[in-house]
């Protein structure tokens, strides 16, 4: 077993939340607050036109991120039965390094680095092809 402290060292990322894909938004906003008794943390809307919910239940340290792509917007898909996982989210000091590391080590990439609202976001696609978030501050230039 390998021992955590070691990992977060070596790799630098944290993983921070599941983000699932949603069709119907308010509906699954609905089931996963009262059928489920999480509570929101967070609404937003992403400049690709996509929707986001975050919710925590209450003794639990892991987020479930709700993500909803309207038709018409950059990531929409018709449903195909495998696709309600969107991404697995970690959080990192440097997101551009970690993406020149993360492709290194094995994973592809989905969608480079860039700056939105004080974060910088990347996608890579594991090598079984599930999306990760790499996500962080934006970093200020160097003068």
């Amino acid at each position: 077993m390998v021992n955590a402290p070691f990992i977060m060292r070596c790799c630098g990322v944290k993983f921070t939340y599941t983000g699932i894909r949603v069709r119907n938004l308010e509906r699954s906003i609905e089931f996963y607050t009262k059928t489920m008794g999480m509570k929101i943390m967070h609404k937003g809307k992403m400049e690709a036109g996509g929707i986001y919910v975050q919710l925590k239940s209450e003794r639990s340290p892991q987020i479930l991120e709700l993500n909803y792509y309207p038709p018409g917007t950059k990531f929409h898909e018709e449903y195909v039965a495998g696709c309600e996982l969107d991404h697995l989210d970690f959080w990192c000091k440097d997101v551009r390094k970690e993406y020149e590391r993360v492709i290194s080590g094995g994973a592809t990439s989905a969608v480079e680095p860039w700056d939105e609202d004080g974060y910088t976001l990347a996608f890579v696609r594991d090598p079984d092809g599930i999306w990760i978030e790499l996500i962080g501050r934006t970093r200020k230039k160097q003068a």
